[in-house]
């Protein structure tokens, strides 16, 4: 990890720049409600939270939830579907202190498409809450749009989401001040971290912010390179692992492999599909040349605009079968997918499980199927054996019983 030693470095001008309003006396506790929690926000969101049909939080809630709102830093690592989401907008809800035309919590993302997804759970979780604004601003869509939702007191979010590069540009333009922000939130923060354009965005925006404030970051891995660069963003953090790196498998979730050569991918996904029963499923591709091609030959085939729009339309039920890259394979929660096929391996157990954790959310059953063509396939199945401490059967000639993937 290049230039992790100065992650991050306030100058004294960005101190002067950044620090907190006399109100909060700088303390970091102060910044980010630390028990000081308003019971109308807290009776609002159990009304909400009543609403989605929640009865009883994962683990990864009961373990985050109650540090979360005592105001320290935390990094959380916990599998996908187990409502790792919900920690940091519920606890950033029950704390923002709403002030017309001032930013109090951040929360980046490294896609649209994610980011869009926890805007939506901020409006479905503040229904109750009307005097809260939350807004979303990412790449692809007119910059303007977003200068005149920001530069409007009425309309400037007191909750941001979004992702690195659109934000910087913002805060960059001098549009976009973040010397109100109290809590700071990264979610797939490895994905961020890691990639060395994504972190300096994030560091930029980062160094914008108050220097007493919350920080929390979120992910299903965190590999021992990336942990210490999550610490440098943070002040004591706890640290939850919901789940040893070992036991990153989804419970609930059937894996198997399917042994071809590259030219009868077509023919096998066309019979899995034929013969499978699934609600929803996700096919996953290297490439978005391959994913154009055969969501092209799918529609050919009678199986089966905007990014958007198109998660949009698989989210609401609209369409059943979604092919994407890796962009999809992270963050993303559909409910209804129960089946996840790696027409093309990823390059890395970790991407295998982002991307398998589709079909296998909190604790629900599902199906992930595996292409392996190639020497290179052999050898990444066989690193995420390794890894998870899991051995991968073959997919049975005969098939498999429906009801051991399928919801009752």
């Amino acid at each position: 990890m290049s230039g992790e030693e100065d992650l991050i470095d306030y100058s004294d001008e960005e101190i002067q720049t950044t620090e907190p309003t006399a109100a909060s006396n700088g303390k970091k506790g102060d910044l980010a409600a630390g028990g000081n929690v308003d019971k109308r926000a807290a009776m609002s969101l159990l009304r909400a939270i009543g609403d989605c049909g929640f009865e009883h939080p994962s683990e990864v809630q009961q373990t985050c939830i109650p540090q979360a709102l005592l105001g320290g830093d935390i990094i959380c690592q916990a599998k996908s579907g187990l409502g790792k989401t919900a920690v940091f907008v519920l606890t950033t809800l029950q704390q923002v202190e709403p002030v017309n035309g001032e930013v109090s919590v951040l929360v980046m993302c490294h896609t649209r498409e994610l980011a869009f997804q926890i805007k939506n759970e901020y409006n479905r979780f503040s229904k109750y809450m009307p005097g809260i604004n939350t807004g979303v601003f990412y790449g692809g869509t007119p910059i303007q749009k977003d200068v005149e939702t920001i530069k409007n007191k009425d309309t400037c979010p007191h909750i941001i989401v979004g992702t690195p590069g659109r934000l910087n540009a913002l805060v960059r333009d001098k549009i976009l001040r973040l010397g109100s922000v109290r809590i700071f939130v990264l979610d797939e923060c490895d994905k961020m971290l890691d990639q060395v354009d994504m972190r300096r965005d994030v560091q930029d925006i980062f160094r914008a912010t108050p220097q007493q404030k919350q920080v929390m970051m979120f992910s299903a891995t965190l590999s021992d390179e990336i942990k210490p660069v999550c610490r440098k963003f943070m002040q004591n953090p706890t640290e939850h692992y919901v789940d040893e790196d070992t036991k990153l498998t989804l419970h609930g979730l059937q894996q198997y492999y399917v042994s071809l050569e590259e030219r009868e991918k077509n023919r096998k996904l066309n019979e899995l599909l034929d013969e499978l029963q699934f609600n929803q499923v996700i096919i996953f591709v290297k490439s978005t040349l391959r994913a154009t091609e055969l969501d092209k030959l799918l529609r050919e085939c009678n199986f089966l605009r905007s990014r958007i729009r198109r998660y949009k339309e698989f989210k609401e039920f609209n369409k059943r079968i979604c092919v994407a890259t890796d962009v999809f394979g992270r963050g993303i929660d559909i409910e209804r997918i129960n089946l996840a096929i790696n027409y093309d391996l990823p390059a890395d157990a970790d991407s295998y499980l982002h991307r398998v954790g589709r079909a296998g959310r909190f604790g629900t059953k599902g199906l992930a199927i595996s292409f392996v063509s190639t020497e290179q396939d052999k050898e990444v199945l066989k690193a995420i054996e390794k890894r998870f401490e899991v051995a991968l059967p073959e997919f049975p000639k005969e098939g498999i019983d429906a009801s051991t993937y399928m919801a009752s």
